[in-house]
C-alpha cells in the first residue's frame, strides 16, 4: 500500500511538472539568479556563523546541545552543523534541543531564517513592482 501510494505522488509531480513546462507558466515568473544567490550564501554564511558559535560555547564548557534520542551532549562539529541547519531552515525536529544560552542563539537564528527569506522576497516584488511602474 506505502508503495502504490509513493508512486502516486510522484506521477503527480512528474504530470505537473510537465503541466507547468507544457504551458509555460514559467514565463511568467520573474526569477532572478543575483537575488537567489545572495539570499543562499547569506543564509549559507548564517549558518556556517551559528554552527561555529555553538562549537565555541561548547569548546568553553558550555553545554550546548542535548541529544535526547542517545540522553547526551554532542561533541562533534557536524552535529553543531545539523542543528544549525535545521534550527536555521525549519523549527527543529526535537531531536537535538539547546541548553542554556544556547537557547538565546537558536532562537536569533530561527528569526533570521524565517525573516531574510521574506526581506529577499519582499525585495523581489518591490523591485517587480517598480520596473512594471516604470514601463
Amino acid at each position: 500500500m506505502a508503495s502504490l501510494l509513493i508512486g502516486a505522488v510522484v506521477v503527480l509531480f512528474v504530470v505537473k511538472f510537465y503541466w507547468f513546462i507544457k504551458h509555460k507558466r514559467y514565463t511568467l515568473t520573474e526569477f532572478s539568479q543575483a537575488m537567489f544567490l545572495r539570499l543562499f550564501f547569506t543564509l549559507f554564511i548564517v549558518f556556517i556563523g551559528f554552527s561555529l558559535i555553538y562549537y565555541g560555547l561548547f569548546l568553553n564548557g558550555h553545554v550546548v546541545v542535548l541529544d535526547t534520542v542517545n540522553n547526551h551532549t554532542i561533541s562533534h562539529f557536524g552535529d553543531y552543523l545539523y542543528f544549525s541547519g535545521v534550527t536555521l531552515l525549519s523549527v527543529g525536529y526535537g531531536d537535538l534541543v539547546p541548553v542554556g544560552v544556547a537557547r538565546i542563539f537558536s532562537l536569533i537564528e530561527a528569526s533570521l531564517g524565517l525573516l531574510l527569506p521574506s526581506a529577499f522576497f519582499l525585495t523581489a516584488w518591490n523591485n517587480s513592482n517598480q520596473s512594471d511602474r516604470d514601463s
